[in-house]
């Protein structure tokens, strides 16, 4: 067993493919703990900021804990999450979101890449 703690200050900035308006900030990585697959970061949405529609390989929680972000899912469907709340999607899931309040959203992002597939 092993763990990792990181200050607030350690936290590391990173550029976000198809993100606007917003800094990202990397908590922790998957290396970081037992040769995990977990990726948690911090990202901070200006007003406006957000990201494009699209999907990536990877499974997605995000969680709320300051501000509102707005979801479009592939389904055509428009929710807006607040503080507290949260959201799943799996990989290859199609969404975009956009921070159409009036203050910056701080949303925490947990990310689960999917599994490396041994070579025989």
């Amino acid at each position: 067993m092993s763990y990792k703690i990181v200050r607030r200050e350690e936290a590391t900035f990173y550029e976000a493919p198809g993100h606007y308006d917003m800094r990202p900030t990397r908590l922790h990585n998957p290396e970081d703990v037992n040769d995990g697959r977990l990726v948690m970061g911090l990202s901070h949405f200006l007003p406006g900021g957000g990201c494009k529609f699209g999907s990536n390989p990877l499974e997605s929680i995000y969680y709320i804990i300051e501000g509102e972000m707005d979801i479009e899912t592939d389904d055509g469907k428009k929710t807006t999450l607040k503080q507290g709340d949260s959201f799943h999607c799996g990989p290859n899931t199609s969404k975009g979101i956009k921070n159409n309040g009036a203050v910056t959203c701080q949303m925490l992002v947990c990310l689960l890449p999917p599994e490396k597939k041994e070579v025989k």
